[in-house]
């Protein structure tokens, strides 16, 4: 999750981030052809009613300009030619734009400049797997559209022998400015105040990175959202494996600017569209992330 209390991304999808994956890890070998994501896009009809609440100022050029991290596969990551991004995350939300008769452009920035480009008008909105939380909620309007949690991976068999629930004196991998970099810091407090030593957290600016760094031995093991560390798992060839439960599951939201209420609420309704005719679901079971679908949208749902 992305944030305070949750995962942030994962499943399958066809290149960047695996790619990136996939050499570090000197696989050397491609996805398989029925890999998640593949085939074509689900699209969505638009809704005139929907569309006609969307303010001018958004509407007004047929585009909702989108910032997100394309590092965190399967949610948002980068397409073999380098620059389109794709993922589930994506996906989902070009059906909700669709919806309001809009198109969504992306840009890719790092994640913890995402938030203070919506609050700055640079993007209109934020879709990155953010996690719901209340400190997010005192700057931003968030949409919830999906839900995770965290999950812990580390290289197969455990060479490091990490216990997830006691991992002091640890080297752990995490994203930064994602709700894992809470977690584990947490973690590591209580192993001091217990007198263990404490965890070495490395933060890595990309999720990808920070797999990399388990992959290859450097850390002992990562934090991720529940979706991105099975995803990371599944392309690894073999090299990785899950440990322990995903707990603290919490809902990703759409991030809008604070006084952008009235679009915050035709976004919310626009998801319950999708999720009513059943776009929702068929984009989800796509990327073979079904098992997170909600079956409402909440607008600053307590965090």
């Amino acid at each position: 999750m992305r944030n305070l209390n949750g995962g942030r991304r994962a499943a399958m999808g066809v290149a960047g981030a695996a790619v990136l994956l996939l050499s570090l890890a000197a696989c050397g070998e491609k996805e398989n052809a029925g890999t998640p994501g593949g085939g074509p896009s689900v699209t969505a009809s638009a809704d005139a009613d929907l569309a006609a609440k969307v303010p001018d100022a958004i509407k007004a050029d047929g585009v909702i300009k989108v910032g997100t991290d394309s590092t965190y596969a399967p949610a948002e990551f980068l397409d073999n030619d380098g620059s389109t991004v794709i993922g589930f995350d994506v996906e989902l939300f070009n059906a909700v734009a669709q919806k309001l008769g809009l198109k969504a452009e992306y840009e890719s920035a790092p994640f913890d400049a995402i938030l203070p480009g919506v609050d700055s008008g640079k993007y209109e909105v934020g879709v990155s797997s953010f996690t719901i939380n209340a400190e997010r909620l005192k700057s931003v309007n968030m949409v919830s559209y999906f839900s995770a949690g965290t999950q812990w991976a580390t290289k197969k068999g455990n060479p490091g022998g990490v216990d997830n629930e006691n991992a002091c004196g640890k080297k752990i991998a995490v994203q930064t400015g994602t709700v894992q970099v809470d977690d584990i810091t947490a973690r590591s407090k209580k192993c001091t105040d217990a007198g263990k030593p404490a965890i070495t957290i490395d933060q890595y600016q990309a999720q990808s990175d920070a797999t990399a760094a388990v992959v290859s031995g450097k850390d002992d093991a990562m934090l991720a959202d529940s979706p991105v560390g099975a995803y990371a798992v599944k392309q690894s060839g073999g090299q990785l494996e899950l440990l322990g439960d995903i707990y603290e599951s919490a809902p990703y939201g759409y991030a809008v600017k604070k006084d952008q209420q009235a679009f915050a609420e035709v976004l919310k309704e626009a998801v319950q569209a999708v999720i009513a005719d059943g776009t929702y679901k068929a984009a989800l079971e796509k990327w073979g992330v079904e098992g997170g679908a909600v079956t409402s949208s909440e607008l600053n749902p307590a965090g």
